[in-house]
């Protein structure tokens, strides 16, 4: 790859993981429009540590406190809201862990083509829009319960499918359960972590042993600007989601799916 397609597939990649416009449906685009070859199991290890890198250290506070109250009082009957915290993340992070386990393989053989990205985007995308729409915005994450963690897990579970995207899809599950949209974004954010962490922890295993070259030049610049533009993503749409709302997000996703389309059947 050229250091310009280095750039723009890390940045696409440091922002689409964050948003809720589908990592995968993007990714699809240079390929498609430019012919640009695929980057790599390397290059996508490099671009997923560095947003796992970006999500950690924004929410480093969040991290020690919920770790430390998780370790002190996790197992105890006194539990804080950061214990308690802590284990909705662990719980809602099982079902996505499960579903992969099973499915993975069958997913990647079956759902990884451009109609089935195009439809879930569009489809998916008009759910966020209903949930936005409809939903109370009342809770903030004191509200969490085992229920809507669950939940949340369940509808992560879904991401799996291609064109779904992880953190529209927990977001919509939390606003149907009425947190306000800051709270859906806080707790999909913190649910990334884990789930990061497990697929890069995989591919580096996988890499392992593929014999794969590395051109470490292309991973360094790789995670640096996936971290940057990561980072970024997560400081404004934490910054602006309570104020504009999900609806330019939905517009975009319809958009991109009609791309999609255009492509599958033009």
């Amino acid at each position: 790859m050229t250091l310009f397609e280095i750039i723009i597939l890390a940045i696409i990649q440091g922002i689409t993981e964050f948003l809720p416009i589908s990592s995968s449906a993007h990714l699809i685009l240079p390929a498609e429009l430019l012919g640009w070859v695929n980057q790599g199991l390397a290059f996508d290890v490099a671009v997923h540590v560095g947003s796992l890198l970006a999500v950690m250290i924004y929410f480093r506070e969040d991290i020690f406190r919920m770790a430390g109250a998780w370790l002190t009082r996790g197992f105890s009957s006194d539990q804080t809201q950061d214990s308690k915290l802590a284990w909705y993340v662990i719980l809602a992070t099982i079902p996505a862990v499960i579903a992969g386990f099973l499915l993975k393989d069958w997913i990647e053989l079956n759902a990884r083509s451009a109609l089935v990205i195009a439809a879930t985007t569009i489809i998916f995308g008009l759910l966020l829009w209903y949930a936005d729409k409809s939903a109370r915005h009342t809770k903030d994450l004191s509200a969490m319960g085992l229920k809507g963690a669950v939940i949340i897990g369940l509808a992560q579970a879904l991401a799996l499918i291609p064109g779904t995207s992880r953190s529209g899809i927990t977001m919509t599950a939390a606003l149907m359960l009425g947190f306000n949209r800051e709270s859906a974004a806080r707790f999909s954010f913190l649910l990334s972590i884990p789930v990061i962490l497990g697929a890069g922890t995989l591919a580096v295993l996988e890499l392992a042993g593929s014999g794969e070259q590395v051109d470490w030049s292309a991973l360094f610049y790789g995670a640096a600007f996936s971290f940057v533009s990561a980072y970024l993503c997560i400081y404004l749409f934490l910054s602006w989601i309570s104020r504009i709302g999900m609806l330019p997000f939905v517009i975009y996703r319809l958009i991109l799916g009609a791309i999609l389309l255009w492509f599958v059947f033009g």
